[in-house]
């Protein structure tokens, strides 16, 4: 761990502790907590294991976190949508604003509630506010019409075809009926809470919706918020709670920052001191230096340039890691990737930088040794040569006045300048002259004379034989 906190990790404990914060506020009451909660225990026991040097069971836990992180996008894929909808903070500009609900007509569907608990009739209300609720409410009919006592109670008389589930509040009008929810998953619910419960809550865990409640058993009236289920004695309660709900946010009595920061202080403190544990963990290593061989890799050569000699091929790096997540540097497929675009003709010295090597996050190169490298270019040129076709022993007996031949007899090549110069042909591959016969043709290919010399041809010559009076004439 490293002996003094830089701004950057003040900041990355804080970015941390806010993030893994706002997570925990929002899944605390659903079975996505817990389900994050057995993914921390199993964290913490990889980390364990991985310091105690048991190569096994972490290589273990690493396989199967990367399966189990799969399943719960698979399985939480709608709460995961809602997050990320939260953490959007643009969709207040390019989302579609909600309209305030109209606080004259709270009274009525107050008054409507009481009414069905006194008559114990069950029912379902949800007041939308700034989330939406498109993703979780589903199976909905669209009504869009004016909010009044006797459709509400048309809409939940037992034995209605639309009385089996919830109506939505949004806009001011009851926009839609025998909505399904989303049921909770909460064990600590007491049992005597039924479906209708269970569903209210479920909705309120996973987004801002107010979600009132009658109980067909009990004719009890109750409220849904943020995950919590209170208990309603009267109207009037009701009335000022819906208000102080959903009052406009203009209207909302601010927050201080003190009050913010005050506020919840125990969840905040354990957040913030697990995030300081695990960066502590994760910096274990910061400051090690691992020295290993990396082969030196050129391109970007120049169109006009043939690469002649380059030296050394290796260089030895120290390698600096800053977290212990970072792979060890042996397993690492690091190179010197040096580029030569802007060298010239001749002898030259190419200094190794840096940022020629790639490294993961959390690594850097601390020296490299040799620091340059020595290369030699030459200008590339083309020319045309005769092929010579290799013959090992004799034409058979009766074949003295035929002689080999190529077709076609020249060939392109390209390469160093120095080179070129001197090649006078291209040989063909080795033929055993003894078993040619007249007549029949051959395909050989052609043996590049030099290393940095090319041949433009990429298909196989054809060797025959041919009269040597043919040839003459």
């Amino acid at each position: 761990m490293p002996s003094f906190l830089r701004i950057q990790d003040i900041a990355d404990i804080l970015i941390m502790t806010l993030l893994l914060y706002q997570l925990y506020s929002w899944f605390r009451r659903t079975r996505a907590m817990q389900v994050l909660l057995g993914l921390g225990v199993v964290t913490v026991i990889y980390f364990v294991t991985r310091f105690l040097g048991l190569y096994m069971t972490s290589w273990v836990l690493q396989e199967l976190g990367t399966v189990l992180i799969v399943l719960i996008i698979v399985v939480f894929q709608a709460e995961i949508r809602q997050a990320l909808y939260r953490f959007s903070l643009m969709r207040h500009f390019f989302g579609s604003r909600q309209e305030t609900q109209q606080l004259s007509r709270f009274q009525e569907i107050v008054d409507t509630l009481f009414s069905l608990a006194k008559k114990r009739t069950g029912a379902i209300v949800v007041f939308q506010r700034s989330e939406s609720l498109v993703d979780q409410m589903l199976n909905g009919v669209s009504l869009n019409c004016e909010i009044t006592p006797q459709i509400l109670e048309a809409i939940f008389y037992d034995g209605a075809p639309l009385h089996d589930g919830a109506a939505l509040i949004r806009e001011g009008k009851i926009a839609l009926a025998s909505c399904h929810l989303p049921l909770s998953q909460n064990p600590e619910l007491p049992q005597f809470y039924g479906t209708r419960h269970r569903a209210a809550l479920g909705l309120s865990e996973r987004t801002d919706a107010v979600v009132a409640v009658v109980s067909e058993e009990r004719g009890e009236v109750s409220l849904a918020v943020g995950g919590e289920l209170h208990r309603l004695s009267s109207a009037g309660e009701l009335v000022a709670l819906l208000e102080e709900l959903i009052l406009p946010e203009k209207e909302k009595p601010r927050e201080s920052l003190r009050q913010r920061f005050f506020s919840n202080l125990l969840p905040k403190t354990a957040v913030l001191l697990i995030v300081i544990a695990f960066w502590a963990l994760i910096t274990s290593r910061q400051g090690a230096i691992a020295t290993v061989t990396a082969p030196v890799r050129l391109h970007g050569i120049p169109q006009g340039l043939v690469l002649l000699r380059s030296s050394p091929e290796e260089v030895e790096v120290q390698v600096k890691s800053f977290s212990s997540l970072t792979p060890t540097p042996a397993k690492l497929d690091i190179a010197a990737d040096i580029d030569l675009s802007e060298v010239r003709e001749g002898a030259a010295i190419v200094r190794i930088r840096n940022s020629d090597f790639k490294l993961p996050s959390g690594m850097v190169v601390g020296s490299v040794n040799p620091s340059s490298i020595r290369i030699v270019t030459e200008k590339k040129v083309r020319k045309t040569v005769p092929v010579r076709v290799a013959l090992r022993g004799r034409l058979p007996r009766g074949l003295g006045a035929y002689r080999v031949v190529a077709s076609p007899d020249t060939v392109e090549v390209e390469g160093p300048s120095g080179q070129i110069s001197k090649l006078e042909a291209v040989a063909t591959e080795e033929v055993d002259a003894s078993k040619l016969v007249k007549g029949k043709e051959y395909q050989k290919n052609l043996l590049p004379p030099y290393k940095n010399v090319t041949i433009l041809r990429d298909e196989p010559l054809v060797l025959k034989l041919v009269s040597r009076r043919a040839v003459h004439q």
